[in-house]
Parts: C-alpha cells; sequence; structure tokens
C-alpha cells in the first residue's frame, strides 16, 4: 500500500508565512522557504507498507526500509491536525512530517498490529 501525499502541512506553513510577511520579513522568508521544501518533499516522497516493513521512496529509488519486526512504538501529533509521525525503533527514533495521508497512515499501522504509544494527546 503506498500513502497518497498531502499538502495540508506545507499550505498551512504558508498561509502563516503570508501572514507573518507584514509582521517580520525575515521570519516570513525562513517559514516560507521550509514549506516550499515540504512541499517538494511531499511531492517526491513516497511511503510504502509491504509485508515485512515501511519503505521510503523518492521516485522509483527506495532509499530507506524499516521491518516491523524492529519497532517498538509508533504515535501521530496531534489529533485535531496531524503534523507530525513519530516512530521507534529498538536503535532509534524517527520524527517525520505529515506530508501524507494520516488516516490512511493510520489505518495501515493498525492494519500491521504495530505497537502504538497514545500517551501524549
Amino acid at each position: 500500500m503506498e500513502l497518497a501525499p498531502s499538502y495540508v502541512l506545507p499550505a498551512g506553513l504558508g498561509a502563516i508565512a503570508a501572514l507573518l510577511l507584514a509582521v517580520n520579513g525575515t521570519a516570513a522568508g525562513v517559514l516560507g522557504a521550509f514549506a516550499l521544501f515540504l512541499t517538494v518533499q511531499a511531492a517526491t516522497l513516497r511511503l510504502r507498507f509491504t509485508g515485512s516493513s515501511l519503505e521510503i521512496y523518492r521516485g522509483s529509488t527506495r532509499i530507506r526500509d524499516f521491518p516491523y519486526r524492529d519497532w517498538q512504538n509508533w504515535d501521530i501529533f496531534w489529533t485535531y491536525w496531524p503534523t507530525l509521525f513519530f516512530f521507534r525503533e529498538v536503535k532509534s527514533l524517527h520524527f517525520l512530517p505529515m506530508l501524507f495521508d494520516p488516516r490512511q497512515l493510520r489505518a495501515c499501522l493498525e492494519q500491521h498490529n504495530l505497537p502504538v504509544r497514545r500517551s501524549w494527546d
């Protein structure tokens, strides 16, 4: 299963940058550049759930995979406006900006029975 991209987070940050432009041009520029960076990432990165791992692709090239057997827990921050996906493996922590459909992501994580951590809502 490949997750559909979502541009909600980059668009929201872009809107905040536009509003911030009247107050602080430098901060607006930095935030706008970050929003543009996230837009490019949303357009090029894909998450694919396979039978044994979560794989990250840039275009058609697999750049990383995370075997489910190494997962300790996961969470999606925040419930009402998902902005960040967190998961912990045996060896490391990972935080990914929400650049994909959060409902699809949650469904795939639950389908693969990956342990969830729900203590931060």
